[in-house]
């Protein structure tokens, strides 16, 4: 079997961590940085040592972020918080163009097989920005999954004595799937079609 020098072999188990990248993926990263100029290879080493040391939560939203408040929590906008799972479904949805609110990342949804409850994300928070921020709406837009679905439930069991309206983003995604991967005009639907719970 073929053996790589310890840097080249180093290189190749780091990238097979990366969603996606499989052995093969892997080596030709791997040959191709290999082969890369010097200059690039250290920019691209920078990017990743600033990615973890720049990039932080929002103390509002809990968007990723590398200010806070973050960009979209400083503009002004609609007085409706949609309630998302992750920063990649805040993304989704602003290039939509369709919603023109805040957002709330939860960072996860519950799932008691893994061990994550309510406490392991931020529905506290969530929860007590309802309260302090004039809000007129909470759009929940969790995942159409097990878990997604459960973790909209305890929100909307959580805020419907708060007095605020709840409404969810219609099923337009299909069942199971995550929002960061549907297209624009998905997702527009989703959002106008949404129903108050």
């Amino acid at each position: 079997m073929l053996k790589y020098p310890e840097p080249i072999a180093k290189l190749i188990e780091e990238l097979k961590k990366l969603p996606g990248i499989g052995e093969k993926s892997a080596s030709r990263l791997a040959f191709y940085l290999l082969r890369a100029p010097e200059e690039s290879i250290r920019e691209l080493a920078r990017s990743l040592i600033d990615l973890k040391e720049k990039i932080t939560l929002c103390n509002v939203c809990f968007n990723i972020t590398d200010i806070t408040p973050c960009y979209i929590c400083r503009e002004e906008r609609e007085e409706i918080i949609c309630v998302v799972e992750d920063p990649l479904d805040l993304i989704a949805i602003e290039r939509s163009g369709a919603y023109k609110g805040r957002y709330h990342v939860l960072h996860g949804v519950i799932n008691p097989i893994d061990g994550i409850g309510p406490e392991s994300i931020k529905i506290k928070e969530l929860i007590e920005r309802v309260k302090r921020e004039a809000v007129r709406e909470v759009l929940i837009a969790t995942n159409f999954t097990v878990e997604g679905e459960a973790t909209a439930v305890y929100i909307i069991d959580l805020l419907k004595n708060i007095g605020v309206k709840v409404t969810r983003i219609a099923q337009g995604l299909p069942a199971g799937s995550d929002i960061e991967y549907a297209d624009r005009y998905t997702l527009s639907r989703a959002l106008q079609g949404r129903r108050e719970l």
